[in-house]
């Protein structure tokens, strides 16, 4: 899946480019947003794959009866999907961001804003996926479910890469990014683990 998913990134990322044309000014007011867009969808895409693996082949039953507290393991899991998946989108992000004529000024905090993002997406990615688990329409579900908690993800996010905003303005949402993700490090894995143990009983 992890291929799947750079593939999407950055083949959604440089349709834009095509579709706009040549205009560099409005190509780099719009690269944030547009790629924080995709990797929105690309972290979408391979959030129901967290544990659908591990449910379809009975590892997941396994994982219950470990001596290890579940949290830990979905924390792991995680952390895996992210490294996998986000991390590869935030590295990508500079060499797609030349199509939309960034400077090298201002890659370093799209970057640092999806370094700082993708686990969120991850961690919040890992509830919907656990609450959907075995249900008819997952990825249905999954979507309407965990896009109204991307969005203020999205939202900081953007406004700490916008090369147009102010450089306080810009600390402030790496500020919010941070704190929100110490927040679902603590409760995502703990809801998750949660969710796992009402759906397989």
């Amino acid at each position: 899946m992890t291929l799947g998913t750079l593939a999407f990134f950055i083949l959604a990322s440089s349709l834009f480019p095509l579709a706009i044309g040549p205009d560099s000014k409005l190509l780099q007011a719009i690269a944030p947003g547009v790629m924080w867009v995709t990797a929105l969808f690309a972290a979408l895409l391979s959030a129901g794959q967290l544990f659908g693996h591990d449910f379809a082949c009975g590892a997941l039953e396994q994982m219950l009866l470990s001596p290890q507290p579940l949290t830990v393991i979905v924390l792991g899991k995680i952390v895996a999907h992210w490294l996998t998946n986000g991390l590869a989108l935030a590295l990508l992000a500079p060499l797609v961001a030349l199509q939309y004529d960034l400077r090298f000024s201002d890659m370093l905090p799209l970057m640092g804003s999806l370094l700082l993002g993708t686990p969120l997406l991850s961690l919040i990615g890992s509830m919907g996926a656990a609450l959907t688990l075995g249900v008819r329409g997952g990825s249905v579900v999954l979507a309407l479910l965990i896009l109204p908690l991307y969005v203020p993800v999205l939202i900081f996010g953007v406004g700490a890469a916008d090369p147009a905003v102010t450089t306080e303005w810009s600390r402030a949402n790496f500020s919010l990014l941070g704190a929100t993700l110490c927040v679902a490090v603590w409760l995502c894995p703990w809801a998750s683990a949660a969710a796992l143990r009402i759906a397989m009983e």
